[in-house]
């Protein structure tokens, strides 16, 4: 019985001992599993820091960042991480403060010495050149910087004579030869004599009734022929409005009291970046007086569209235009022309008295 218990005894006093072994090797011995790092929850990308104007260098000092959810950052934006990649770029356009730099926003051109900044926005091999412009031209000053843009001409076109180089009709003159004539007292000779309206070329016809020939002259001067055509597509617009002189400094002064700004003023210039040959076409149709209007286009949109010039003869077939007949009756009051209707709720702007 007594041999019983000391058995019993020895095998608790085995256990205790094993478990407390085991328990001592597994919190000293085994080393402990590392703890599961933290995800971030948040992804630092670059905002611009301050007020950066259009081809400045990029710099530290310019930075800042900003916490944003990983799954809201694309492969536009610039994070911590892609410093090298950002720094030292050049502001493509005008950064405000806040906004988050894309890669769109920036570009690896560099400024020459003594070159404008923003040349940095004119890739290789194009050019900028500039045209004028009013509000009806430019999608009632819908054009921006940056925007894509087609660019339309209307052209005003006449006969002339090839060897003069002007308008016809000619104008025709009485060349009698020598002698051809002469009274007395004349010295013999070419005699030129010009006339008036009558001098002027004509044609020579059949009146149907009598079969008399007559002799018909215009009844006034050569009527030009309008066409249009779209010259340009997807056109880059560089800058609307005129660039500035030179960049002011303000003084302490003025930094302390703020005037009050004047109206900006109205654009009357657009700058488009073009290839070098259209740019040679823009400065013909600037200066032989064409119509040149902007039309403006998504700035995702790449495609081209083979256009017809538009001509009188274009609008009457291809819209299914009649030509009025001559009828025995007529609207009255007589309409010469088509008049811009008034309305009572218009606007009249009187300019003020000098």
């Amino acid at each position: 019985m007594r041999r019983g218990r000391i058995f019993i005894f020895l095998a608790l006093i085995l256990i205790i001992g094993l478990a407390v072994v085991a328990l001592v090797f597994r919190q000293f011995l085994i080393p402990g599993t590392p703890a599961a790092t933290p995800q971030p929850t948040t992804v630092k990308v670059y905002i611009a820091g301050q007020n950066i104007p259009q081809g400045e260098l990029i710099t530290e000092e310019v930075l800042s960042t900003m916490d944003i959810p990983p799954d809201k950052v694309v492969s536009v934006m610039y994070t911590t991480d892609q410093k090298s990649e950002l720094l030292n770029k050049v502001a493509k356009y005008p950064i405000d403060q806040g906004v988050v730099i894309t890669r769109s926003m920036v570009s690896d051109g560099t400024i020459a010495a003594g070159g404008p900044e923003w040349a940095a926005q004119i890739p290789k091999g194009m050019t900028a050149i500039a045209i004028p412009t009013t509000r009806l031209e430019s999608v009632a000053f819908g054009v921006r910087d940056g925007a894509h843009v087609d660019v339309t001409t209307c052209q005003l076109f006449v006969d002339v004579d090839p060897s003069f180089q002007t308008i016809l009709p000619n104008h025709v003159s009485v060349l009698r030869s020598p002698g051809a004539g002469g009274g007395e007292g004349e010295v013999p000779g070419v005699t030129l004599g010009v006339g008036g309206d009558a001098g002027v070329q004509g044609r020579t016809e059949v009146e149907s009734a009598f079969q008399q020939g007559i002799y018909v002259i215009p009844s006034e001067p050569q009527r030009p022929r309008l066409v249009c055509q779209m010259v340009l597509q997807n056109v880059v617009v560089m800058k609307l409005g005129g660039f500035p002189l030179q960049q002011p400094q303000p003084t302490a002064q003025e930094g302390e009291q703020q005037a009050a700004q004047p109206a900006p003023e109205v654009p009357d210039i657009v700058t488009l970046i073009v290839t070098p040959q259209d740019s040679i076409t823009l400065s013909y149709l600037v200066y032989t007086g064409s119509k040149i209007t902007l039309t403006l286009r998504n700035a995702t949109d790449d495609s081209r569209v083979a256009t017809e010039a538009a001509t009188l003869q274009f609008l009457l077939s291809q819209y299914n235009i009649p030509v009025p007949a001559k009828l025995p009756y007529a609207t009255q009051p007589r309409v010469d022309k088509l008049d811009t209707l008034s309305l009572p709720n218009d606007v009249v702007t009187v300019a003020p008295e000098q």
